[in-house]
């Protein structure tokens, strides 16, 4: 079974949606914070901020701390020798309140319409110190904050929030928080719970004392009671977030902890943007943790930054992307200055109906994928080289069937960066691998090898800032388009290509031709009609901006190929 853990998502939805779309997982937990701010503009949070601050300040002053903002607000305005200027403020107040809510209601809305496109997957989600109870909210069925659930085996609890308030955010309406500091270790809400349901998986906003939980400044600040049941308990997981840089995967008795910093972008006490977008893929094999791996998403590209395994009673860290995992560990940013940029208008097209299609991926599209992955896994250690795939047709487009079969793109590094065969399938190596392929597949899905592209042949040309190179043509014009397959043998050229977005843009003003080789990979205007045909068999009718949009990129082809 593979879980995927992001935390501390702070209102960056997109990327959720990204991780959605270009991550397979049998469950997927999104942590808090999940959202970042109670209104949509920044100067509305601000005003709102005083105004809190103001009555938080006038609170303590009356020796009312016991009381919630919101109440002791309600107070004052029930009292008629209250100053008109503080009446002013409070119904000032009570009416940012009222929209505070309307407003976090309709994030959760929002973030509840990008969860519903993921259909194969169990998602649940986390409530942190900036988020209400989502029971409340259209998350309900989502929540998993007090409740558990057992799935493939596996019992899986939560309790969300934090012990602090978090200022800007409606104090009457945060999640409540039963086990911080202060609190009995063991007759509190969140022990009694977990005692009582005795989960494998435990997800905590707050982290368990002493463990992943040292913030910016000073030293730890987690749950003692969280780290008392964990020590006395059999779990096999415990995540956690809210330390941002705190991240990590550690072990303690049996049990694994993972923090893997903020998904969302934030801003640091410093002052500064961190990027964010981290999460951890784990892999388990019944009731035991096979492999964590320690992944980044950015511009919808998924880095496969460290893997982790239990080896001796202890974790065995593998760094695969020393750059950015260097990067994190120095709380810099390395792909936030990397911004998206404008493709040619028949990539644009093309992707805007991807996505489109990609929202009501089916589990046959998935399987596949899956199994690639395993395949390219394989291959490397037979090969003892790097191998990884880009998929073209349905599987790309997420809409395969029972019958579909699988077009293929594949990357080798054989060692040489010339002397390449005109005829990929004159090359020994592409031969061997191919031979692999049909061994490990068998006659479970048919598939076709489309191109081969050797991966030192298109890094050496790209240090070159050779235009001509035809590979490294082709490589612009799969990567602009097609899914990929073991990115982390991938990432590395393609990250050396967006140094230069000037060299990039210039080699897709070359790769029309190359396009069209995508796209006659099967008879597009067919291949259109049936993915709409299983979309009607979903109960879902195309819109109309997406049939337009196909008919202006199949219209657009056509007009190349004259």
């Amino acid at each position: 079974m593979r879980l995927i853990y992001a935390t501390d998502i702070h209102g960056d939805f997109e990327k959720v949606k990204k991780l959605l779309y270009g991550t397979i997982a049998d469950i997927y937990i999104i942590g808090g914070d999940l959202i970042d701010m109670p209104f949509y503009n920044m100067g509305t949070s601000i005003r709102y901020h005083e105004l809190q601050s103001y009555f938080h300040g006038l609170r303590r002053k009356m020796g009312k701390e016991h009381m919630l903002i919101e109440d002791f607000v309600e107070e004052l305005l029930k009292k008629p020798t209250t100053p008109e200027e503080i009446q002013d403020k409070g119904s000032k107040y009570q009416q940012y309140t009222i929209r505070a809510r309307r407003v976090m209601q309709q994030k959760y809305k929002v973030l509840k319409n990008i969860i519903l496109t993921k259909q194969n997957s169990e998602i649940f989600c986390l409530p942190g110190n900036y988020d209400m109870n989502l029971q409340y909210t259209s998350l309900n069925d989502n929540d998993l904050h007090l409740r558990w659930y057992q799935l493939a085996g596996l019992s899986i609890a939560g309790y969300g929030g934090a012990d602090v308030w978090t200022p800007g955010i409606p104090q009457k309406y945060i999640v409540k928080y039963g086990a911080g500091m202060g609190s009995d270790d063991t007759l509190n809400e969140m022990y009694q719970f977990f005692h009582a349901v005795k989960p494998l998986i435990i997800v905590s906003h707050q982290p368990a004392y002493g463990i992943l939980d040292k913030g910016t400044y000073g030293g730890p600040f987690g749950s003692p009671s969280l780290r008392t049941y964990c020590d006395n308990h059999d779990v096999l997981l415990c995540l956690t977030g809210h330390a941002h840089d705190a991240w990590g995967v550690k072990l303690k008795g049996n049990t694994v902890y993972l923090n893997p910093s903020n998904f969302g972008e934030i801003m640091t006490p410093a002052g500064k943007v961190s990027e964010g977008g981290f999460f951890y893929q784990i892999e388990l094999d019944g009731l035991r943790v096979k492999k964590v791996i320690f992944r980044k998403i950015s511009n919808g590209n998924v880095y496969d930054i460290a893997d982790y395994y239990i080896k001796d009673a202890e974790i065995a860290e593998d760094i695969i992307d020393a750059e950015r995992y260097n990067a994190l560990k120095n709380r810099e940013n390395f792909d936030k200055e990397s911004k998206e940029y404008p493709h040619i208008p028949e990539i644009e097209l093309y992707n805007d109906i991807k996505n489109f299609f990609m929202m009501f991926q089916t589990r046959e599209a998935e399987d596949r994928i899956d199994l690639l992955e395993e395949v390219a896994l394989l291959l490397e250690n037979k090969i003892h080289g790097h191998i990884a795939m880009d998929i073209m047709g349905s599987v790309n487009m997420g809409l395969s069937q029972s019958t579909s079969d699988i077009d293929m793109v594949l990357y080798v590094r054989c060692g040489t960066s010339s002397n390449c065969p005109d005829e990929f399938d004159r090359c020994s190596y592409f031969k061997k691998a191919q031979d692999m392929i049909r061994e490990i597949l068998g006659t479970k899905y048919e598939f076709e090898i489309m191109d081969c592209i050797n991966l030192d042949l298109v890094e050496n040309s790209i240090r070159e800032k050779n235009f001509e190179c035809e590979p490294t043509q082709r490589f612009v014009a799969y990567r602009s388009v097609c899914r990929p397959i073991n990115y982390r043998a991938i990432a590395p050229v393609e990250d050396l290509l967006n140094k230069d977005i000037l060299f990039r843009k210039e080699l897709e003003g070359s790769i029309q031709s190359y396009i069209k080789i995508f796209t006659t990979t099967s008879p597009h205007m067919i291949s259109f009609k049936k993915y709409e045909s299983r979309l009607n068999s979903l109960g879902v009718k195309l819109p109309e901006n997406i049939r337009r949009k196909i008919k202006k990129y199949l219209k657009e082809n056509d007009t190349d190929s004259t």
